[in-house]
């Protein structure tokens, strides 16, 4: 027997599956993490001990194997992993049958995290269709902290009593809406052409949209592409409140690059649709908001006193940034916000200028009109009625989806 054929058959006695030479991975869900938002308030961060959670969750692309990334980087302590699943789930939440498999790291069935750390998983041979519902099963033993958190998760977490409950039935003693400890799902699809992120604040992320029925306009685009036959994987990595370059709702787009984009597996295409926290917080009326503007619930960010000079050069160096590494960059001019409570008349004329600037100036290797889409025709500076939850801010259901539709396909070249 061959050394190769060895270690295939190794793998296959340890539960593993063996990565062919073929092997191409793409990131086909992502939720990017940021550090605690406080210990009190209504955003207090989450801490777990001797209970299991369950994450609910739609891939992109399809595969034949899988793995899951795991983050403990905003972590006071190691994380311990007791055990963990992912198993494919249908439109009624139930376990499609012959698609569980346990999780297994470096060959074992749990895994200690260090502070500061992402953690991948073993990849599992399982055969899992686009746009498949998938259900993450992690059980943590030990004190966690406050949890390394996606706050925007739109779609269940579920906890359970005190116990190892991989792979058992539970009732929920909590169940809330956001990401605990779980950064990503990469497949192993040799047909996929690469993995396309949307880096953004809260617009992108989905504040607005309903929960459970992946209605952001990257969920919007993901239809599209597989509708149209294209296997591109869509990675979501916005942060609701994100700012371009001042860190606080996670840290800035700037600062958080090389983890949040670089560290992804095959990574094609970018799609930068943010900025609108910078303007709105450096010349609004008030310094927290909330919602996509500054900190939820009062929560307060340091503002610096930004210049639209200092904007450009921030998009400026994240398209060189990404371009280093092969990656084309397709930009989005500002969002209109007339209406929202930090808008002023100074704020939407930095938005022009940044905006004619990105329209026109050739940075991006394309621009798309992600602004157009969401905006009254008989008032471009605001969003359209009916196209956002009320506050002339955040997409609905309907903004959304005129987003993910105005996006030209022919731009995603293999």
């Amino acid at each position: 027997m061959s050394v190769r054929a060895t270690m295939i058959a190794a793998a296959a006695l340890c539960g593993l599956a063996a990565v062919p030479a073929h092997a191409k991975w793409v990131a086909s869900w992502t939720a990017a993490p940021h550090a605690p938002l406080g210990t009190t308030g209504p955003f207090a961060a989450a801490s777990y001990d001797n209970v299991t959670i369950t994450q609910i969750l739609r891939i992109s692309e399809g595969g034949g194997q899988v793995r899951v990334r795991l983050s403990n980087r905003y972590g006071t302590a190691p994380l311990a992993i007791g055990a963990a699943r992912v198993v494919q789930i249908d439109d009624a939440g139930r376990e499609v049958a012959g698609t569980a498999r346990n999780l297994t790291f470096g060959g074992a069935a749990s895994a200690v995290i260090p502070r500061g750390a992402p953690f991948l998983s073993d990849a599992v041979a399982v055969n899992l269709p686009d746009l498949a519902r998938v259900k993450v099963e992690i059980y943590l033993p030990k004190p966690t902290g406050p949890c390394t958190c996606h706050l925007t998760g739109v779609d269940e977490l579920a906890v359970s009593p005190p116990g190892n409950f991989v792979g058992k039935p539970f009732e929920p003693v909590s169940r809330a809406q956001f990401r605990a400890f779980l950064a990503a799902v990469e497949v192993d699809s040799p047909d996929a052409l690469g993995t396309i992120v949307a880096y953004g604040d809260s617009i992108t992320d989905g504040v607005g949209a309903t929960a459970g029925a992946n209605r952001r306009w990257p969920d919007i685009l993901a239809d599209r592409l597989q509708a149209a036959g294209q296997e591109w994987a869509v990675a979501n990595q916005a942060i609701s409140g994100n700012r371009v370059l001042s860190p606080g709702m996670g840290e800035s787009a700037l600062s958080r690059f090389d983890e949040d984009v670089l560290s992804l597996p095959n990574v094609k295409y970018l799609i930068v649709f943010e900025g609108v926290n910078d303007l709105g917080n450096r010349f609004g009326p008030q310094r927290a908001p909330g919602g996509a503007g500054g900190g939820p619930g009062g929560l307060t960010l340091d503002q610096p006193q930004i210049t639209v000079e200092e904007m450009i050069a921030g998009y400026q160096q994240i398209v060189a940034r990404a371009h280093a590494q092969g990656i084309k960059v397709i930009g989005s001019p500002i969002g209109p916000y007339k209406g929202a409570s930090y808008w002023t008349e100074e704020g939407e004329a930095a938005r022009q200028r940044i905006n004619d600037w990105i329209v026109n100036s050739g940075t991006f290797d394309a621009v798309v009109r992600l602004d157009t889409a969401f905006a009254d025709p008989a008032d471009p500076r605001a969003m359209r009625n009916g196209y956002h939850m009320g506050d002339f801010l955040h997409g609905s259901d309907a903004g959304l989806k005129a987003v993910g539709d105005s996006i030209d396909l022919t731009l995603f070249k293999p």
